[in-house]
């Protein structure tokens, strides 16, 4: 990822776990290159899940799909709650990798645009912070914070967010996307037995 880096945030609701849920986000249609830089981060909340994905662009590219395919089974899935939070560019990049074995990911939504972000900074002298603004007027939030924090620390700094109004607030770790998630399942072969 670089600073000038475009990603959109896509964010599910669920009960399913990670690898339950892996199948089905193979259901949605993404543009062409949003599966190329991902990465998908898992919480508990509120007794269930919520994942975020992440998609980095290169600013240029400015076209973003992702929409569910119509299902043909009339099998009973658990529900999975999407909402597309929008376009954020970088406005502050202090980690442009991942988090480190011994960190966890805090992300913190915040609604008002009217926020004075240098609380938030300060709140980061022991990990590190990322900032992202909307790049677009459509967007969900006004900010997106990803603090990258070491492990021990994390459950403090929730706290400290939570603290603060207009935000919701908590830790994820991220989900190993599979290499083949883009190709279909084979159908399981089931053995006749030969009738006398």
């Amino acid at each position: 990822m670089t600073r000038n880096t475009k990603v959109q945030f896509v964010l599910f609701e669920t009960i399913l776990s990670a690898e339950p849920f892996m199948k089905r986000w193979k259901e949605y249609t993404r543009s062409s290159k949003s599966d190329t830089d991902v990465t998908l981060q898992q919480s508990d909340y509120n007794g269930a899940f919520r994942y975020i994905a992440q998609h980095r662009f290169a600013s240029e590219e400015v076209q973003f799909v992702f929409t569910k395919e119509k299902r043909s089974s009339r099998l009973v899935q658990e529900l999975i709650r999407l909402n597309i939070a929008g376009g954020y560019s970088i406005l502050q990049a202090e980690c442009l990798t991942g988090a480190a074995p011994n960190e966890r990911k805090i992300f913190a939504f915040i609604s008002d645009s009217a926020t004075d972000l240098t609380v938030y900074k300060d709140l980061s002298h022991n990990g590190k912070l990322n900032i992202y603004e909307p790049y677009y007027q459509n967007c969900k939030y006004a900010y997106i914070l990803e603090y990258f924090i070491k492990s021990r620390q994390a459950e403090d700094l929730v706290e400290q967010l939570k603290k603060f109004e207009n935000m919701d607030v908590a830790i994820y770790q991220e989900c190993k996307i599979p290499k083949n998630l883009n190709v279909p399942e084979k159908e399981k072969e089931f053995y006749v037995w030969p009738s006398f």
